[in-house]
């Protein structure tokens, strides 16, 4: 596997920084790269198919929220495990091993016959998503030479945020050409090159301080309370509140309420809840619940409204939510260096705002809409919201712990993120009274369409008050390093879900990161 010289950083295992200019750095950036695409791409393009996999395998709204939240429930509850096991284990093990399980379970889901399996197959997806999500920029951390480093993340930031803009364009193709199968079944030639990469190029890193038990059981209560409260909101609308519903919900309460006492008597818990004792950091994540719910609400209802009511094809409606992400690509940049010079605080309060305005312009996206019209000042409002919000926010996140908790914080964050998403997608159905088969008529759809609009939009404006109320203009002052994140997400569950080391154990050298390279995705994925 390559010779042992010093910066040949050809061969796995010789402990020293690779740079750039040698082979193997290129390699390993192009590895990460490809591995992160797997996920990001997941969170643009399987959106665009809901309607087509709705139609073809005879389903409800309830089969579709779950193709979406099956994937995200093992995701949100397994990512903050996922990076300790890298650390301990191995940093390329636990992400190779990521991509293959994400390969297998994208494979399962092109092939499922019925609903019940593709659930479950994104279930078992979501997996392998939170073993590869958190080791992808934690290699490039860990291996690439610090003189190097920032260039590095700016590189799989770039190359994520191109990824992200021809995602839903690339969704829409598939399902409206070889079918919405393909969505899936792309994810196995991408597996199928960085794997043998990733091994032939790759170093092994792991954190030689990492030890103690794995808080196993923490990621199970956290990942079965969310489970619960999910089922329960999605089986609302046909069951009402039924035992079927009731019990679920309170069980998943009470596990919950599990959760947060056995974290708290562990001495190495998944998420140490000492770190909210930041009232900062609980600030800014109290927002990001707000800002990502309403992303994760309305990417998963709108891309329906576009092709059940608008009319348009999987193709067109894919293409049509482009104006955020390319908002998102182009100026976020600019949007972190506001941030640095003003403070969060106005971001945070602007960004939400800006965004509740647009989800309320787009209740105009109805049956006879014209795009030019009545949809794309919606979608350059909601951007431009964006673009003000994620990178302040992921920043102030970090600046909100000491620079050994960044790591850590950046994980919880993005764990919040993404259960924001999940719940939401559960929820908005729900609280806007569409019925099981409310997809399959265009009128019925629009008039709850037009209901969740204004519930997004006052969760933004409940996430821009906390914002102005306690987030202090000063925040980022103290941060130590910059903010490292997902590349746009683009339109999606995941989009802006910041994407850093989830969970894992902190650098003695913190990572700095280019001025905007922390730009949104989720992520989802949000």
């Amino acid at each position: 596997m390559g010779g042992s010289t010093p910066g040949a950083g050809d061969a796995p295992g010789t402990g020293r920084p690779v740079p750039l200019s040698v082979p193997a750095g290129r390699w390993l950036v192009f590895t990460t790269v490809l591995g992160s695409a797997m996920a990001l791409l997941d969170s643009t393009v399987v959106n665009v198919a809901l309607p087509r996999i709705g139609l073809d395998l005879g389903a409800d709204l309830a089969v579709l929220q779950w193709t979406v939240n099956a994937y995200m429930l093992t995701l949100a509850g397994l990512i903050l495990l996922g990076g300790s096991l890298g650390d301990r284990f191995g940093r390329r093990r636990v992400f190779v091993t990521g991509v293959v399980w994400f390969a297998l379970a994208s494979l399962a889901c092109g092939l499922a016959p019925n609903a019940g399996v593709l659930i479950a197959a994104r279930a078992f997806q979501g997996i392998g998503g939170a073993l590869l999500t958190p080791g992808s920029l934690a290699l490039i951390q860990s291996v690439i030479h610090p003189d190097d480093r920032a260039r590095a993340i700016g590189l799989w930031s770039g190359f994520g945020g191109i990824g992200a803009a021809i995602g839903p364009f690339l969704g829409g193709w598939l399902v409206d050409g070889p079918g919405w199968r393909w969505v899936f079944f792309i994810n196995v030639p991408l597996a199928a090159v960085c794997v043998p990469v990733a091994l032939r190029h790759v170093p092994e890193t792991s954190n030689p301080r990492a030890h103690g038990r794995f808080d196993v059981l923490g990621a199970v209560l956290g990942a079965a309370a969310l489970g619960l409260v999910t089922y329960a909101l999605i089986a609302a609308p046909q069951k009402g509140a039924s035992p079927a519903v009731v019990v679920p919900a309170v069980a998943g309460l009470a596990l919950g309420a599990v959760f947060v006492a056995v974290e708290r008597r562990l001495r190495e818990p998944m998420l140490p809840l000492s770190i909210f004792s930041s009232h900062q950091f609980t600030a800014v994540n109290a927002v990001t619940l707000c800002v990502y719910a309403a992303f994760g609400g309305f990417f998963f209802l709108s891309v329906l409204d576009l092709q059940v009511v608008v009319g348009y094809s999987a193709l067109v409606a894919g293409t049509a939510l482009l104006p955020t992400t390319m908002l998102m690509l182009l100026l976020s940049a600019r949007s972190g260096e506001l941030g640095k010079r003003i403070g969060p605080r106005i971001p945070l309060t602007v960004g939400p705002l800006l965004c509740a305005a647009g989800m309320l312009l787009m209740t105009r996206a109805g049956v006879g809409a014209v795009y030019w019209r009545d949809i794309l000042p919606a979608l350059v409002v909601l951007g431009m919201g964006m673009v003000v919000v994620v990178a302040p926010l992921t920043a102030t996140v970090l600046a909100s712990v000491d620079v050994a908790r960044a790591g850590l914080a950046s994980g919880v964050n993005n764990a919040a993120a993404r259960a924001a998403g999940l719940v939401a997608v559960a929820a908005l159905p729900l609280l806007a009274g569409m019925g099981p088969e409310a997809y399959r008529s265009a009128d019925a759809f629009a008039d709850t369409f037009r209901r969740a609009m204004p519930i997004c939009a006052g969760v933004l404006v409940l996430g821009a008050v906390i914002a102005w109320r306690t987030v202090s203009s000063s925040a980022l002052e103290q941060a130590g390093p910059e903010p490292v994140a997902e590349a746009v997400a683009g339109p999606g569950v995941e989009a802006g879900v910041p994407e850093a080391e989830a969970g894992t154990e902190p650098r003695a050298e913190p990572v700095v990161a280019p001025e905007g390279a922390e730009v949104a995705a989720r992520r989802a994925e949000r």
